[in-house]
């Protein structure tokens, strides 16, 4: 037991380093400012327009960087990786928060399409995790994160590449326990709920019916806010959570425990 303790001091992210795959958006971009608020300095790895992507970063000044990539080109992963601790000194954090769609049903999906989901969320994911890993084992410190979803536990029509992706997260992130526990590397995943974001509402907005039976679901009778998955994050980042590793926090407003 410490003697001098300030809890404060245990969520601290002064001095370290997070990739961000996807932060410039939706769930990402509250990532991104999270883990500014708790100190870290953000690289945000996405394929946007630059232009765009400073739109929405320009709040955080020099506290983020923005590098151009396609998470599918996955032989360029190491290079970014490695680019990113030589201009920042070390990586200390990654998040892979990217990802796509494709709604179809199984009997009208192609096997491209599916692989084409996978490839990013799942493969793409995969090849930054190898890249960073040689980094963080060198620190004997790191934290590695997953956006993982409802679907990586519930069935839902028309995600069957999605889901999978999602459900392979779980395995991962064992696996990756596993194999970086003793070196101060944790790994885990959060399973956001629905969240107030601009996907949610072009699946909800004309709908009132659909959004009933999605707040019916919900024990809190509310949808999440993005800053929730965004806080969850930098706790997980955190020496707080120093001890908490293959595990997947959902964050759904009780929406996974059923009736």
């Amino acid at each position: 037991m410490l003697k001098k303790f300030n809890i404060a001091d245990w969520y601290d992210l002064k001095g370290q380093v997070a990739i961000v795959t996807g932060g410039a958006t939706g769930l990402g971009l509250a990532i991104t400012r999270c883990l500014i608020s708790a100190g870290a300095v953000v690289c945000v790895a996405a394929r946007s327009e630059p232009e765009k992507v400073a739109e929405a970063l320009e709040e955080f000044g020099d506290r983020v960087h923005y590098y151009r990539f396609d998470i599918t080109d996955t032989e360029k992963a190491q290079e970014l990786v490695d680019r990113i601790a030589a201009e920042h000194g070390t990586v200390d954090i990654l998040v892979n928060n990217a990802g796509n769609h494709c709604k179809k049903y199984i009997w009208d999906m192609s096997v491209e399409e599916y692989k084409s989901v996978l490839d990013v969320h799942l493969t793409g994911a995969f090849a930054l995790t190898k890249a960073v890993v040689p980094y963080m084992k060198k620190k004997r410190h790191g934290r590695i994160i997953f956006q993982a979803s409802m679907t990586s536990y519930i069935g839902q029509p028309m995600v069957a590449g999605y889901a999978s992706a999602k459900a392979g997260y779980l395995g991962l992130i064992h696996t990756l326990t596993a194999e970086l526990a003793e070196y101060g590397i944790t790994a885990n995943a959060i399973a956001p709920g629905w969240i107030d974001t601009p996907m949610f509402h072009k699946a909800t907005d004309g709908d009132p019916q659909r959004l009933g039976k999605i707040l019916g679901r919900i024990p809190a009778k509310m949808v999440g806010d993005p800053m929730d998955i965004g806080m969850v994050t930098a706790f997980l980042c955190s020496d707080a959570a120093r001890y908490i590793s293959g595990s997947c926090i959902p964050v759904d407003g009780g929406a996974l425990i059923g009736f």
